[in-house]
């Protein structure tokens, strides 16, 4: 019997999301589908039990793009979807962020959230349908957790916000911000924006913190209907009177040790050193009643995430010694890679980021195969992160979820102030390599990268600097915002906030919180201290180099922009691409043809580039009676040689215009592949053009020319040029040719 599905709608802006459940999945945990429009997302949320020896929560968020949904085949071997792509990974991250804060604390059971797309109109976005989906799926399932939350894009279009834009309102949007909270707070944000002011970005924040209340409604409103009873879970938690035990034995020399600034290195082995004093004294071997070792690790760690925070808090002094909106020491530098088309380092504390810029042709832009409506991309940045960068070995298995998140962040922050492909005609690839890492090394990334196109000679249109904020709070409602957080601000804290922007605005944000939520005010203040930190960083940029350079590097590609008109493109192309790839052989260069007969010439040889110029111009040229060109023999005929005067344009030189002197046979004048200067002498109306390269030895005026023009058919007389007639003619124009035979005679072509 077919199950009996239950549908739950939210009005969101001015348009309606369908949540449905009870008809697909019914072994899963929790299984639903949303919808906006044709475009739906499934999600399922199930929990397992516990896996032995973990002591961490296993939780995995996981979305696939099944290109079926917008009824496309992939593109790969298989022909099938293969390991995620970018944007399936971006998804993914972006739905385990603000799920994962409201699992309670010490969880150890499994849980798996699986979404993937099943119809996709190509109007609406999927990211954040994808979010309210897997928590709906969560809150009628049997999983204990804190939730509902709710989530949505807020785009501006002409100073308005718009909520859940399309893709086509997306386009003229300034903003793209993807926010999702509970119904008291803010949990996660994304957000990518055409250098948009603070105060705009939070009242952007408020706008879509209002517009995800229908949402957490409508799954209050599912989890009480047809919500499963919640099953009993596993937690580990040190017990109360361990962690007490603990924390009065190190309180007094974690104190000592944090009195003095310490380097990562310090930190660390000075953390190590008490742990190991502790486990020494606390688990003696034979005692039965000692605690386990694992038991005293866990206690000791609560004991310094507990007395770092309250440093902080009570005496605003972090670990190494700076106060809360100290910024670590910088320094830049430009030009490392003398082959690189641009390079920059950028190093704040000890945290240092190579980026390196490479210039391409446009035909190098990275070829999308999803569900969105672009299919090309011309600016990249990749973002890698050694083991040795942390001091560690580890075994490398390609790139990790963090590594395409923060590659796509530095990304996102860059993207406003690249110039547009018209007046900067390349594809752009930045990578960024970590070299060094204690914090904020995205956006370490976003300044280095900024110094590599600048110093590559991209005209961006403003430097941009990025960095990241931390936050520390407690239940008595304290509070502390903390400027370029390091590596244990960012594992004691509250709060990674990242922020990119130039000095007119906000080009990118991405947050995370470990708490239940951040008040608007916080919000606020850690937007205005981001932007003075932004722009302090930025004078130390711009000491280094002030300005993208006037000149591309010397190994870099020049791009030439030539303009030829549309019915030209075929003959440049030529069948199956064999024109085009001769071009570029025998000139050394890259050549892109856009559909608009937009022809770009990139070349790191100026000669190679000139003369590929050239020939591409000639395409746009029509051929004049009169007019002298330079043009290779292509076929010999007994009745005289076709040569091709412009690229795909042939004329015919009748025998009898061969030479001044009488010509018994075409090949004592001219062979195949020679290249002679000829005079067009006449264009009949089908186009079929006849050449003379007597006139040109004989120093004919175009009149002349005309005028002692006869069609090529008259036999020749005693005085040079007469024509001679009793032979064929022929000709053959342009890409494909126009071959006949005229006056009787015979077309051997």
């Amino acid at each position: 019997m077919k199950p009996e599905a239950k549908r739950y709608t939210a009005t969101v802006g001015s348009r309606t999301v369908t949540f449905e459940t009870g008809k697909l999945a019914a072994q899963a945990g929790g299984a639903v589908t949303i919808a906006l429009n044709d475009t739906i997302v499934f999600a399922a949320a199930t929990m397992g039990g516990v896996r032995e020896g973990i002591d961490f929560f296993p939780l995995s968020v996981e979305y696939e793009e099944r290109l079926y949904a917008g009824g496309k085949i992939p593109g790969s071997f298989f022909r099938r979807e293969g390991r995620p792509g970018t944007e399936a990974i971006l998804t993914a991250r972006l739905t385990d962020r603000p799920l994962r804060p409201l699992f309670q604390h010490g969880m150890r059971n499994e849980v798996q959230v699986m979404m993937f797309s099943l119809s996709s109109d190509g109007e609406n976005p999927l990211d954040v349908l994808a979010i309210n989906a897997a928590s709906a799926a969560i809150m009628i399932s049997d999983i204990p957790w804190g939730g509902p939350v709710g989530a949505v894009r807020v785009g501006r279009v002409d100073g308005e916000f718009i909520v859940n834009p399309t893709f086509k309102e997306m386009d003229a949007s300034d903003l793209d911000l993807r926010l999702a909270g509970t119904k008291d707070a803010i949990l996660m944000v994304e957000c990518g924006a055409n250098e948009v002011p603070e105060d705009v970005m939070a009242a952007a924040l408020d706008f879509g913190h209002q517009a995800i209340q229908p949402l957490i409604e409508a799954q209050l409103k599912m989890a009480a209907e047809v919500g499963k009873p919640k099953r009993e879970a596993t937690f580990v938690l040190a017990a109360e009177e361990l962690n007490q035990k603990v924390f009065e034995r190190v309180n007094a020399p974690m104190n000592e040790l944090l009195d003095k600034p310490l380097k990562k290195t310090e930190f660390y082995s000075g953390m190590d050193e008490l742990l190991q004093k502790l486990i020494a004294e606390m688990c003696v071997e034979g005692d039965a009643t000692a605690p386990a070792r694992k038991d005293v690790e866990a206690a000791f760690g609560e004991a310094e995430h507990k007395i770092v925070r309250e440093r902080i808090l009570s005496m605003g002094k972090r670990p190494d010694g700076r106060g809360p909106t100290d910024i670590r020491p910088i320094w830049c530098e430009v030009g490392l890679s003398p082959r690189a088309h641009g390079s920059g380092i950028f190093t704040r504390g000890e945290t240092q980021v190579l980026s390196l810029a490479t210039l391409g042709t446009l035909g190098e832009a990275q070829e999308l195969d999803n569900l969105g409506p672009i299919d090309t991309k011309r600016y990249m940045h990749h973002y890698n992160f050694p083991p040795f960068s942390t001091g560690e070995v580890k075994p490398l298995r390609g790139q990790s979820r963090r590594e395409v998140g923060h590659g796509a962040l530095a990304e996102r922050a860059l993207e406003p102030v690249i110039p547009a492909e018209e007046t900067f005609p390349y594809t752009l690839r930045v990578v960024s390599e970590v070299l060094a890492s204690n914090g904020s090394s995205s956006m370490a990334s976003v300044c280095g990268s900024t110094l590599a196109l600048m110093d590559a000679g991209v005209p961006i249109k403003a430097p941009v600097a990025g960095v990241a904020m931390g936050l520390i709070t407690d239940e008595s409602g304290r509070y502390k915002i903390l400027t370029d957080i390091q590596g244990t601000e960012d594992h004691f804290g509250d709060m990674d906030f990242k922020v990119a922007g130039t000095a007119k605005g906000i080009t990118a944000l991405q947050m995370d919180i470990k708490i239940t939520g951040l008040s608007p005010q916080m919000m606020k203040e850690a937007l205005e201290q981001a932007r003075v930190a932004r722009l302090s960083i930025m004078d130390k940029m711009l000491e280094v180099i002030d300005r993208p350079r006037t000149e591309l590097k010397p190994h870099a590609p020049r791009i030439i922009t030539v303009k030829i008109p549309v019915e030209k493109i075929g003959a440049l192309i030529g069948p199956g691409g064999k024109n085009i790839r001769a071009l570029q052989d025998e000139t050394g260069t890259k050549i892109d043809v856009q559909e608009d007969g937009t022809v770009y010439i990139a070349s790191t040889e100026g000669i190679g580039a000139k003369e590929a110029e050239e020939r591409v111009k000639s395409l746009g040229e029509e051929a004049v009676i009169g007019n002298i060109y330079t043009g290779k023999v292509v076929r010999i005929a007994d009745f005289g040689a076709f040569v091709e005067i412009l690229p795909g344009v042939d004329g015919l030189v009748h025998i009898s215009q061969l030479d001044s002197e009488r010509v018994n046979k075409v090949e004592d004048v001219v062979g195949m592949g020679d290249e002679i200067t000829v005079m067009v002498t006449n264009i009949d109306p089908q186009g079929k053009i006849r050449l003379s390269r007597q006139a040109v030895l004989e120093g004919w005026t175009a009149e002349e020319a005309r005028e002692k023009d006869s069609g090529g058919g008259g036999s020749r007389g005693p005085r040079p040029g007469s024509d001679r007639g009793g032979r064929g003619d022929g000709d053959r124009r342009g890409r494909g040719g126009d071959r006949g035979g005229r006056g009787g005679g015979r077309d051997r072509r």
